[in-house]
């Protein structure tokens, strides 16, 4: 590709045109011969200082805001939002796109939402993948992730694979930092969904409403005018999400027990699955979703939604959700104890998720409700107490732990839980926390063990170290003879 293919997206003039672009990045510690580097703003540091490495390291051109580096011998172009520049770019570079591309937003539940969008297309006969917290789902290939919305080069480079690959419908998460950071700009979306909204991110949002804005440049901004917007009816924020996907020219669908196009009739708990009622244009549909929780019925109702949105009759989708298998560490059961006591792990790390899976076990325990949790550091430091707080109401025994305390001190995050559910019993070591809760399970009693979910690492003072929920509970299981 040559600097003139992007003139519409990086205006600059002259000769350079003719110069051809080897790559594009952000990160000047992987600029190669002919790259283009983006000097990106950030929170911690401004990609305008690594300008100079960038180029030592060969950089052929520099992106950047304007005025914010000097003369560094090679073409500096100037835009005002470097980072839709990237994300425009990534997309131009790249090219191929699955034809179908859907993004959902929301607090919790985007990664279920993503999966069961993907199962719905692939009974419908489509070769789907879903991309986002837990990693890559596709055809052939299983990728483990970290980042929910990844940056616009690994995005595009991983959209390009997926399509020459023979994908043709993706569905991918849209965190509210991947939105904010542009990091979707360049990709051709079809649909787009919300879930709900809750306290997340409050040490990167100011309020809980630029929180929401953030989320809904999915609707404002990225997806074309008159293109459906599935929204969960159901949750407080949804009238607000509502009125913003209306006033962007979008096609509202709406769904859940206040919804329009997808309602949800009627509902029975069981253990292991539940049955539910769904009107759609008239019609009645049983389904037995084989998940426990309201907050599963809602997920799937979203991606039954998107899937309809994007050209599945009503009556496939709703008839696929009856064979879908939960997202990785997604109040998923990984063992079950002698005494019959089930062993969940829970990605809940906010607040409203740590409440939906708690109360989505109660219904079918008739013992305790033991939950292992703890807060991750260098983040929302409001939300310890708040979920501590659920915890001493909606468990009956609670095992304080530590998750991810990155460079903060684990004592004091485990404190600030404490304030709140003082009788927890406080464990730092989550491994021994685990095998603790485990040896205390009783016939009827359920496990939560939360906040890591799907995570393989664990972040202790700047350093990751191998550690996985999953195999910590099924090691104690084996332990006591399960």
């Amino acid at each position: 590709m040559k600097l003139g293919d992007l003139a519409d997206i990086l205006p600059h003039g002259g000769p350079i045109s003719d110069a051809m672009v080897s790559g594009l990045s952000s990160d000047s510690r992987r600029v190669s011969a002919g790259d283009i580097f983006f000097a990106l703003p950030g929170t911690r540091a401004d990609g305008a200082a690594f300008a100079d490495e960038a180029v030592r390291r060969g950089a052929a051109a520099v992106v950047a805001r304007p005025g914010a580096v000097g003369d560094l011998g090679v073409p500096v172009i100037a835009v005002d939002d470097p980072r839709r520049a990237l994300a425009l770019a990534a997309a131009r570079f790249y090219g191929a796109q699955p034809a179908t591309m859907v993004a959902v937003t929301g607090t919790s539940g985007k990664t279920s939402v993503a999966s069961f969008t993907r199962q719905v297309w692939e009974q419908a006969g489509f070769a789907a993948a879903s991309i986002g917290t837990t990693g890559v789902v596709a055809p052939g290939r299983e990728d483990y992730g970290e980042l929910t919305t990844p940056d616009p080069v690994s995005l595009h480079r991983l959209l390009k694979e997926l399509a020459e690959a023979g994908v043709t419908h993706a569905a991918m998460e849209a965190s509210s930092h991947g939105l904010d950071q542009r990091r979707l700009d360049g990709v051709r979306l079809a649909a787009g969904a919300f879930t709900n909204l809750g306290r997340d991110h409050m040490d990167y949002h100011p309020t809980v409403e630029q929180y929401h804005q953030a989320k809904m440049r999915l609707f404002s901004e990225l997806l074309p005018q008159g293109a459906p917007a599935v929204v969960f009816a159901d949750d407080p924020w949804s009238e607000a999400t509502e009125r913003a996907a209306g006033e962007a020219g979008l096609t509202v669908l709406t769904v859940g027990r206040k919804g329009a196009f997808l309602t949800l009739k009627r509902v029975e708990h069981e253990r292991h699955r539940q049955r539910a009622e769904v009107e759609h244009e008239g019609t009645i549909h049983e389904i037995d979703l084989p998940l426990a929780g309201d907050f599963q019925v809602a997920n799937a109702l979203v991606a039954a939604g998107l899937a309809v949105a994007t050209g599945i009759g009503a009556d496939k989708a709703l008839a696929a959700l009856e064979h879908l298998k939960g997202a990785s560490g997604r109040l998923e059961l990984v063992g079950t104890a002698p005494s019959g006591a089930q062993c969940y792990v829970d990605y809940a790390h906010k607040p409203d998720a740590l409440r939906n899976v708690l109360e989505a076990v109660r219904p079918f325990t008739t013992g305790r409700v033991i939950l292992v949790f703890g807060c991750g550091g260098d983040r929302d430091a409001g939300k310890r107490p708040i979920m501590g707080g659920l915890a001493r109401k909606l468990a009956d025994v609670v095992i304080v732990t530590d998750d991810n305390p990155r460079s903060e001190d684990p004592a004091a995050i485990r404190r600030a839980i404490l304030e709140a559910v003082p009788e927890a019993k406080e464990i730092g070591d989550r491994r021994e926390a685990i095998r603790a809760a485990v040896a205390m399970l009783r016939a009827g009693d359920t496990l939560i063990v939360a906040g890591k979910g799907h995570e393989i690492g664990q972040e202790i003072a700047g350093q990751k170290y191998p550690f996985s929920d999953h195999q910590e509970v099924r090691q104690a299981l084996r332990e006591m003879g399960a």
